[in-house]
């Protein structure tokens, strides 16, 4: 079994933080269930019940339990949390990790993902010495796109069929961030 991690907090601009998930997150997983892209991505259950909730904040837990990656709840600066971030570890052996992020409805639109998508990175390349990670995004998703971009990602193509999304399979524009001092 791979080391447990420690998801630590982390500071992000515009007033952000990042922390690990805590019981106290679920409406924060009910809103997000509500949305009608973050339960086809992700597994944020859909329809939200308190016991399904409650699953999916423990999965959270179980990936740095594992090993498996760090999963943050992003924060706003009047303390409501408003998204979520992971770090993937899956292909760390390979010199490389990926990186997803969703933000609610009533939260978009404020800079929430680029900032934790930035803190998360920036973190990742630094810290953990991670000589390369890697996003997807759906082409239609500029929001998406444009977070991206503000946490340095570079986009490298567009991946033909590259994720099943609900029932079918999806284009994904690929990104990169490196680091330079790996």
């Amino acid at each position: 079994m791979k080391q447990p991690l420690d998801v630590p907090e982390l500071a992000a601009d515009g007033g952000f933080t990042l922390r690990p998930w805590r019981l106290s997150d679920l409406p924060l997983v009910h809103e997000a269930s509500e949305d009608d892209y973050i339960p086809l991505i992700t597994t944020v259950p859909s329809p939200f019940s308190e016991p399904a909730g409650v699953a999916f904040i423990e999965r959270q837990w179980s990936r740095a339990t594992t090993g498996a990656g760090y999963t943050f709840v992003i924060v706003a600066s009047d303390g409501r949390p408003v998204g979520q971030v992971g770090l993937w570890l899956k292909n760390l052996d390979e010199g490389r990790a990926s990186l997803g992020y969703w933000v609610v409805r009533s939260a978009r639109g404020q800079g929430a993902a680029a900032a934790a998508v930035d803190a998360v990175s920036g973190w990742a390349l630094r810290d953990l010495r991670i000589p390369r990670l890697e996003l997807w995004v759906e082409p239609w998703n500029t929001a998406s796109v444009r977070s991206a971009e503000r946490a340095g990602f570079q986009r490298e193509g567009l991946l033909g069929g590259w994720q099943v999304v609900g029932d079918e399979r999806r284009d994904m524009f690929m990104y990169s961030r490196m680091n330079d001092e790996a």
